[in-house]
């Protein structure tokens, strides 16, 4: 969506100097005018998205915007590539969101706040036998609540964390049955395996941060250029959708409270009407990190403490506004849409307290932090030395197969904005 997005670039590129006009690549002229029109409105909207990358950079200290300022366009264009992949692969979707409410009560202490344990909890594991019967090998509740976990943990390590992103999720079948035997676990021969596990259900956002964490670490290690910018990038989208309260709930769009749209008009209305004159961006310089498991946690249970005020609020004014003042209709180029009206939204983001303006400069702060600590742990490389990224005509041409996608395709997954 480009709410607010001509005015967020002009704001931008006074900051940072004529020399960073618009490029008129023809990947970038393809991304615009493709994501530009577009009435789909995915996380945070693109407006907000863009923006949190853009200004990430503008906090960097001068040995990283070395490296950044010259590719600040490309960071901004760029942090909404994750929602278009959800046009295109079954796996994205579950990278956005967490619903921490099917896991109990806050803190959610019996929730692994790693990826591994919580796939040693949340996983069965099959065998198809050689005569065709389907043997459960590992998944029951006695399983996971005894020392088969220790067991398991290095197989799951190497093998199913490998294959999660596999739609089929499957198993090589001789390396299962050897790890069974040397395990003296029972070891029928198999001719096929697989896995099945419920995280996906339910998302897995704060795990898959930690997974890009270590990445983007690794890329900086080996002065990727293109790694990194494509990991930044996504990073950033991310810890974007990290600060949204509505995705770390399973009542994401008000539809289990006869809330529906409530999404779109707290990540993508609010911060189209207001972001523009009357939030601060200030949001000071980033710092380390630090336990990246407790730091991406951290960010998604202050995100889930704000569910509660989020959907109260609404309800609240949606009872002492007339159903005709509350939504209306609003031409955009060719479309017309029925959004939440200018002075019902104005009313929502004053009885929020200015609970989007602070999620998204903590959204700010943090995608830089994410980079600093990255680039940190890395040895602090010196990025004047990276070799400028080039992407091939392969590379270009599956970014306009992706934004095709998006335009015309619809959303593997659940939708959550509809």
């Amino acid at each position: 969506m480009r709410f607010g997005y001509f005015a967020a670039w002009i704001v931008c590129a006074a900051a940072i100097g004529a020399d960073q006009r618009v490029s008129t690549t023809p990947s970038r002229e393809v991304h615009r005018s493709c994501c530009e029109r577009s009435t789909n409105a995915p996380a945070w909207g693109f407006f907000a998205h863009r923006r949190i990358n853009r200004l990430a950079v503008l906090t960097l200290p001068p040995e990283m915007m070395v490296f950044f300022k010259q590719h600040i366009d490309w960071l901004a264009d760029h942090a909404t590539d994750a929602d278009m992949r959800r046009y295109a692969v079954l796996a994205e979707g579950p990278r956005h969101y967490i619903d921490l409410d099917e896991y109990g009560e806050p803190p959610f202490a019996a929730l692994p706040r790693t990826f591994l344990e919580a796939l040693l909890r949340h996983t069965s594991v099959f065998g198809i036998t050689t005569r065709g019967d389907t043997v459960l090998l590992y998944g029951s509740n006695r399983d996971t609540e005894t020392d088969l976990i220790g067991l398991w943990r290095p197989y799951f390590d190497r093998h199913v964390v490998a294959a999660f992103s596999d739609p089929d999720h499957l198993l090589d079948p001789d390396t299962l049955v050897h790890f069974l035997n040397t395990q003296n676990l029972p070891a029928p021969p198999l001719r096929a395996a697989l896995f099945t596990e419920t995280l996906s259900a339910h998302g897995i956002l704060p795990w898959h941060l930690q997974k890009m964490q270590r990445d983007l670490t690794a890329a900086f290690r080996r002065r990727d250029a293109k790694r990194i910018l494509r990991l930044c990038a996504d990073i950033g989208h991310y810890i974007g959708d990290a600060h949204v309260p509505l995705h770390t709930t399973s009542n994401y769009n008000g539809q289990k409270t006869g809330q529906q749209g409530i999404h779109a008009f707290w990540e993508s209305r609010i911060p189209e009407l207001f972001a523009d004159e009357q939030y601060d961006y200030f949001v000071g310089k980033p710092q380390p990190i630090g336990d990246a498991t407790a730091y991406y946690w951290n960010i998604v249970l202050h995100s889930n403490s704000l569910v509660d005020s989020v959907l109260a609020i609404e309800r609240r004014l949606s009872q002492q506004y007339p159903a005709d003042q509350q939504k209306c209709p609003e031409t955009r180029g060719r479309t017309v849409l029925i959004v939440p009206c200018a002075d019902y939204a104005a009313a929502y983001q004053q009885a929020l307290g200015g609970m989007v303006e602070r999620q998204m400069r903590a959204a700010i702060l943090a995608v830089a932090s994410a980079w600093y600590s990255a680039w940190i742990d890395a040895g602090m490389p010196n990025l004047r030395q990276l070799d400028q990224p080039t992407f091939s005509d392969e590379e270009r041409r599956e970014e306009i197969l992706l934004r095709q996608q998006y335009e015309k395709g619809q959303i593997l997954g659940r939708p959550e904005e509809q």
